[in-house]
């Protein structure tokens, strides 16, 4: 049983935690909180999420696990130095505080992540050889110690980490296991072939009570096993692959094809980024995961096969910056053919760690109200949403608003 920590302060577990993304999304917690900044780009904040009651931004305690050796502090101005997307002013303003966070920091795990994520390990305790027991049982102490250190009610454990290469996939693109007793037996004849790191993650997470979100395209964070883990354990999840940049785009335009009753011929796209996503992603094995999920979204919403094609491309100049340009091919009336193309230019963390904040907000408002299984109204914030198979954002967004009026509507009569 947890402890009943009387605080209404919120835990926020970060897997990647000094990544672009965990590090933008920490300053950025902290320099909304403070005024530093405005809440441009947090969807929680509009007027119309405020009854929800959902944690101030301030309320939120950072930790998390890497396989690096750096701070908050030093990562944020590394970025500020190649990208320019953390103001100086505000890093040096926070600096006491990102050197404190920084302290909840722990070694991770890359057992049997690939060559990619393999590259950037720099903890040495993040590459030591144990079993995969003893690999969980570390991930759960250290979240354990971060909640009883900081007397937290509620953790929210968040996958930031990078794509992983598929594993043992079936036709759904999950690995093949099924249930929790097939993944008891993996950990504990410790085979370590038939895991990536983000299950031990996710295993560690749901076994300390926490709620869970797999911003990644990793698959096997939230695999058939691991599901039926969270369920079994009374706590809220969601994933996979948080909706950023190109795909947002096509999720928001190909439904006006689908509206006016053009035919898509061909979508073609092309992607360049840089930094340390764009680096694991040139591994052919870790692209795979990333594509598929991007690939997935026309067909769902215009309901018919066309040609697709994604490519991703790693350019080191570009940083934590990305472009992507489309080519749309589409017949109209009179069967005449015609076309259109756009190019996103953007900044990968400044564009995802306000969904990343406004996720944790809801998947702790989940714990508070004891929703267990997949939250299918964050549908709009992912590519491959867990059992939600409508990828049109603006029916996504008004799931999300549907969830808002009723669950207002029912605190309202249970006040009554």
């Amino acid at each position: 049983m947890l402890e009943p920590f009387v605080s209404d302060r919120v835990g926020v577990w970060i897997v990647g935690a000094l990544g672009g993304l965990g590090t933008t999304m920490v300053l950025g917690a902290r320099a909304v909180s403070r005024g530093l900044v405005s809440d441009t780009g947090l969807v929680t904040n509009r007027p119309e999420f405020a009854p929800l009651g959902l944690a101030d931004l301030g309320q939120l305690v950072f930790g998390g696990h890497d396989v690096r050796v750096s701070d908050y502090w030093k990562s944020a101005y590394q970025i500020y130095k190649l990208s320019g997307s953390l103001d100086l002013e505000v890093i040096q303003e926070l600096r006491p505080e990102l050197e404190e966070i920084s302290k909840n920091l722990r070694p991770g795990t890359i057992v049997n992540g690939g060559e990619a994520i393999e590259s950037l390990l720099t903890d040495d305790g993040a590459g030591v050889a144990e079993p995969l027991a003893d690999t969980v049982a570390r991930l759960r102490r250290d979240i354990r110690e971060f909640r009883e250190n900081h007397q937290l009610q509620r953790v929210v454990v968040v996958n930031l980490a990078s794509t992983e290469p598929d594993l043992t996939l079936d036709g759904d693109g999950q690995t093949g296991l099924a249930s929790t007793a097939d993944l008891t037996r993996i950990i504990d004849a410790d085979e370590r072939d038939q895991v990536r790191p983000s299950m031990l993650y996710s295993m560690a997470a749901f076994e300390e009570g926490c709620a869970y979100l797999n911003f990644t395209p990793s698959m096997a964070a939230l695999c058939p096993a691991l599901a039926s883990l969270g369920v079994e354990r009374g706590l809220p999840f969601m994933g996979n692959d948080g909706k950023t940049g190109e795909t947002l785009v096509k999720s928001a335009l190909a439904p006006m094809f689908k509206y006016r009753n053009l035919q898509v011929l061909s979508w073609q796209g092309y992607n360049m980024l840089g930094d340390r996503d764009g680096q694991v992603l040139s591994h052919g094995e870790n692209l795979a995961s990333k594509v598929r999920s991007k690939d997935a979204v026309l067909q769902g919403i215009l309901g018919y096969p066309l040609h697709t094609h994604v490519g991703i491309d790693y350019v080191e100049s570009l940083d934590d910056l990305k472009t992507a340009w489309d080519f749309i091919h589409f017949r109209g009336f009179l069967d005449h053919k015609m076309s259109m193309q756009f190019v996103w230019q953007g900044c990968d963390a400044i564009l995802a760690a306000p969904l990343v904040l406004d996720m944790v907000r809801f998947l702790d408002l989940a714990l508070r109200d004891g929703q267990a299984g997949p939250l299918a109204h964050l549908a709009c914030y992912f590519k491959s949403p867990l059992g939600v198979d409508e990828h049109d954002l603006h029916h996504q967004f008004h799931s999300l608003m549907d969830f808002t009026a009723k669950r207002c509507e029912r605190e309202a009569a249970e006040a009554e």
